[in-house]
């Protein structure tokens, strides 16, 4: 039997990526089946208001969330996001600690839908290599050169979609190496690195067009407390890594404001959100 958890990867903006960690042996990674369309694509139009409850949802271990592609495709026609001012576009930097390796590789798979739906190519294509020198780096090189060399070849040819297909296909890559490798804090680091990374985006993007419905997105706990527990569980010299203890306070310093449960999310404190993730974000990608 396989525990599965689906991780908000990058926030509310994208795909949910599926990953398993096994509870005995690792088995084969079936492949995913052919995604359905959506029901923004099917209606055409956003709702007058939005309630989580109402989308597709997936399971983290005993916590329900709506699928992200649903979701995002409210966020575009709410407002028509500038992508390409959300880009980070500083040269990616091998750190010397895995648990930072991990939480940047996060951060990079991040950045590539970022950069997707900015339809910036050459960008793309920068942070596909990345992802491969980062995997090198914590070993699993080989569940990602295939990966990787589709992100540049298919970002040459515009294919959004497919780019897409193969940031979500490398994470899963990862982490299923990762597990079998008896690696899953460092497989949740890459998780919680995504997820850093996504909400850093999603309150800028909200906090620039702000409406009720746009703050609503932002009112996931259940994700908080999920990263909270995986913090708690990891060995003890993790919990100890200056750059994680920083993690933590910061998911401490967010867990009430996601968790407010009478109307939506005020702006202040929607900008609170995105500087703290932001700075947590600068820190990931710190070369010391």
């Amino acid at each position: 039997m396989k525990k599965k958890f689906l991780l908000l990867f990058l926030g509310l903006l994208t795909h949910a990526l599926a990953a398993q960690a096994p509870t005995t042996l690792p088995q084969p990674i079936t492949p995913a089946a052919p995604a359905k369309q959506t029901a923004i694509e099917q209606a055409g139009s956003p709702p007058a208001s939005l309630n989580l409850a109402d989308f597709p949802a997936d399971s983290v271990e005993d916590v329900v969330v709506p699928v992200p592609s649903e979701i995002f495709g409210v966020l575009d026609k709410l407002g028509n996001p500038n992508w390409k001012s959300q880009l980070r576009l500083s040269k990616t930097h091998t750190p010397e600690e895995r648990s930072q390796i991990a939480l940047l590789l996060g951060s990079v798979i991040a950045e590539g839908f970022v950069a997707v739906e900015a339809e910036d190519a050459e960008r793309v294509k920068e942070l596909g290599r990345d992802v491969l020198s980062l995997a090198d780096a914590v070993n699993v090189r080989k569940s990602v050169i295939a990966r990787s060399k589709s992100i540049i070849e298919k970002a040459d040819h515009r294919d959004w979609r497919g780019v897409r297909s193969e940031f979500d296909g490398a994470r899963n890559d990862v982490q299923a190496a990762m597990d079998e490798m008896n690696d899953r804090n460092l497989a949740q680091l890459v998780s919680l690195g995504g997820w850093l990374r996504g909400t850093d985006v999603l309150t800028a993007i909200v906090d620039a067009n702000y409406t009720a419905d746009g703050a609503e997105l932002l009112h996931q706990p259940e994700l908080v407390r999920y990263f909270k527990r995986c913090i708690a569980g990891m060995s003890p010299r993790l919990r100890k890594n200056n750059l994680v203890l920083r993690i933590d306070k910061v998911l401490d310093q967010i867990a009430p404001i996601v968790g407010e449960k009478k109307g939506s999310i005020q702006r202040a404190k929607i900008e609170k959100i995105h500087t703290l993730t932001s700075e947590i974000v600068a820190l990931i990608n710190a070369t010391s």
